[in-house]
């Protein structure tokens, strides 16, 4: 690190110039990124997966479908309410990519009072229909009294890519100034404030120049674009804040040169290690093979590095160009360590080690309770900011044309397959005591089947009327329900939305022996798959990360009890964050309409801030280590620490606050609870735990603090005193 900080200093001219073209290339690119993006993320190949290809290749189901939803005021007559309608469909009649168009007046049940809806089918996926979507904007056009509105999946996709941009844009606009305002009051001054800016920005745009090559190979989700600006200014600024206050610190008694080498094998090596457990903590998803886990693990691991990469090489090398001048546009005066109310506080914890802890662990228990409440679901519609007219339609499309128990989140979709086919009377057979074997389950509302659709109950029967019954009848049910050796059943269930009861339905049917081949799909299957594969991929993760957070800080500190005080703090405070989170959301407190908690928030919150969190750890715990093994002496060491290190945490703390917490005013839902949720985890992490938790069990553990499978520093113990 040494010859690192002398070699920034010598060539830092050569330093800027490469950022500065890395910048140029890289921007035009992450200005391109969101043209890449597409979906929500939660996709992952299995059985859901398989039966819904079946459904697309046998069944002839479009890959996707958009929905137009028509309305019409009281005072419009049926006659310009008809010719709106077939308007519309006349002038879309040749669009370009459409499978099919089916109009209102072309099926039952498709018009309802001053309502309508119409379907216009595709053979290409959701998130592909960019292009068509803007052209059939640009096509329907309303009428006084008279609208029409898209809807459905390809719609949403879009509109929450347009609503993560706008939250991000946002987001960007009430976190920077306030940030810029932190910096000053940290800094004392304009220069030394507008540096971490800078790096946050050059770190954030690289990274995304750097991620869309990615889009190459793998699908990139749209969230993608709210996590790498969220955890990448707030890392940078982080590392940035650490870093230029130990070089104002060393500027004071050093030269410029000596300065940035110091800064670099101190500052940097800690960034180094603080960014290798926010790495490994982000490594930890990629066990879970669900895409917008992947993505979150692959843009975060790359925004981590990037920010090391750049606060160890454009940081010093920029401040070796500015050099003393990082005092200059000094706006406030900064009271010197020795003196200051972080002196202060520090000795009170020291004074009331035990008070103090019993407190903070009253508080993070306390905070736990709700959590047992926590009720989890996959993003869906309603994620979209509720003005949004696809989100609109979709409530209306939903609420007049289908019956709550025949919705989505309760169907599930069974494909049974029989060597021979179902124009065979034996695997009718079998198929009528499947259809009433499901029937008689006490969670099963409906089946739709070929029993249920012709009203005959026994197989005899339903062979011969598909076989001879009136053509004009019987071909509709044979090519919905069976194609070649396949036949469909719709299974609605009791039970209620985002159910887990639905789940362990569908996965216990998964697994039972029909006498054939079943295969499950659906909303609930989906569902059920997602739980399972993060509820079982997840502990692998957790252990990777415990696991390497523990080496990590024990090579680092050289000792045993550290690390597990680490991890079990940070455990205790996440804990107590999802409780706050729950209460907030969930039970709909704040003036916030109650609203369950997105799947993702628990996972990516603990990874987020497990690896972020140990930021403090670090800076917290290297100060003191630096000052134990100048005098031995563990209060003193924990004193000085706190002592130098509380205002950059507080500091550090409040602008990742700041950055995150200004996703809870943005519209996505998902969005506004990782931002909320990130924001209250610092909080916790930044005051109760490393400000008065850590320091207060680093004063009643003593020199236990510092031991290491036995060894003991000869030297230390030798060269033992206190300061005067």
């Amino acid at each position: 690190m040494n010859k690192l900080g002398g070699f920034i200093y010598r060539h830092r001219k050569l330093v800027l110039f490469t950022w500065f073209f890395a910048i140029i290339v890289l921007g035009f690119y992450a200005l391109k990124l969101p043209s890449v993006l597409s979906g929500n993320g939660f996709e992952y190949n299995g059985e859901y997966n398989q039966t819904r290809e079946i459904l697309e290749k046998d069944f002839g189901q479009p890959k996707s479908s958009i929905i137009l939803v028509f309305h019409r005021e009281k005072s419009i007559s049926n006659q310009d309410w008809k010719a709106f309608i077939q308007d519309t469909f006349v002038k879309l009649k040749n669009f370009d990519g459409a499978k099919e168009m089916i109009s209102p007046y072309a099926g039952e049940g498709m018009i309802k009072e001053d309502y309508a809806y119409g379907l216009i089918t595709f053979q290409k996926k959701a998130e592909a229909l960019r292009k068509e979507i803007i052209q059939l904007k640009q096509i329907l056009k309303n009428k006084k009294g008279l609208k029409v509105t898209m809807t459905g999946e390809p719609v949403i996709i879009k509109d929450l890519n347009t609503a993560s941009q706008e939250d991000l844009a946002k987001a960007e606009m009430i976190g920077l100034p306030i940030t810029l305002l932190v910096l000053i009051l940290a800094f004392g001054g304009l220069v030394a404030a507008a540096i971490p800016l800078i790096i946050g920005v050059v770190s954030i745009f690289i990274t995304m120049g750097t991620v869309y090559f990615f889009s190459y190979g793998a699908d990139l989700t749209i969230f993608i674009l709210n996590i790498i600006p969220m955890i990448g200014l707030a890392l940078s600024i982080d590392f940035a804040l650490l870093f230029i206050n130990r070089y104002k610190e060393e500027l004071r008694r050093n030269s410029v040169p000596e300065a940035i080498r110091i800064t670099v094998s101190t500052a940097g090596r800690s960034i180094i290690f603080s960014g290798l457990c926010v790495f490994i903590g982000l490594s930890g998803l990629w066990f879970i093979q669900i895409d917008i886990f992947q993505n979150v693990a692959l843009g975060g691991m790359t925004v981590v590095f990037i920010s090391v990469f750049c606060a160890l090489t454009f940081l010093p090398a920029l401040l070796s160009i500015i050099g003393s001048r990082i005092n200059k546009l000094s706006l406030l005066k900064i009271t010197e360590n020795q003196t200051s109310i972080w002196h202060r506080f520090a000795k009170f914890v020291m004074k009331h080690p035990i008070f103090l802890t019993l407190a903070a662990l009253t508080i993070l228990l306390a905070g736990l309770i709700p959590v047992k409440q926590m009720i989890l679901i996959i993003p869906g519609t309603d994620s979209l900011p509720s003005n949004y007219p696809s989100r609109i339609a979709y409530e209306v499309f939903r609420d007049h044309f289908i019956p709550k128990e025949k919705r989505e989140e309760k169907k599930v979709m069974v494909i049974l397959e029989a060597n021979k086919g179902f124009m065979n009377k034996e695997n009718l057979i079998k198929a009528e005591k499947i259809v009433h074997e499901i029937q008689k389950d006490s969670l099963v509302h409906t089946v739709n089947s070929p029993f249920s659709a012709t009203g005959l109950e026994h197989a005899e029967q339903l062979d011969q009327f598909l076989k001879n019954g009136p053509k004009q009848k019987a071909a509709p049910i044979r090519d919905y329900f069976l194609r070649g050796n396949k036949m469909r059943l719709e299974v609605f269930l009791n039970t209620g939305e985002h159910s887990a009861k639905a789940r362990e339905w569908v996965d216990s049917w998964s697994k039972r022996g029909l006498g054939m081949k079943a295969s499950y799909g659906g909303t609930i299957k989906f569902e059920q798959e997602i739980f399972d594969e993060i509820f079982t991929k997840a502990p692998f993760g957790l252990l990777l990360i415990f696991a390497s957070t523990f080496l990590i800080l024990m090579a680092a500190f050289r000792s045993i009890l550290i690390p597990l005080k680490a991890i079990l703090m940070n455990v205790l405070s996440l804990g107590c964050t999802f409780g706050i989170v729950v209460w907030i959301f969930q039970q709909g407190h704040f003036g916030l309409k109650p609203v369950d908690i997105a799947l993702i928030l628990p996972v990516f919150v603990f990874t987020l801030v497990f690896g972020l969190s140990m930021d403090y750890e670090v800076f917290l715990i290297s100060r003191i280590q630096e000052f134990y093994l100048k005098t031995g002496d563990n209060s003193v060491a924990t004193i000085a620490g706190l002592t130098y290190t509380s205002k950059i945490i507080t500091s550090a703390a409040a602008i990742m606050i700041v950055v995150t917490g200004a996703f809870a005013f943005t519209g996505v839902m998902p969005i506004k609870q990782l931002g909320v949720g990130i924001a209250i985890a610092i909080f916790i992490d930044a005051t109760i735990v490393r400000m008065v938790l850590v320091p207060a069990l680093m004063k009643l553990l003593g020199d236990w603090n510092w031991w290491f499978f036995g060894y003991k520093n000869k030297q230390l113990r030798k060269n033992r005193k206190k300061p005067a």
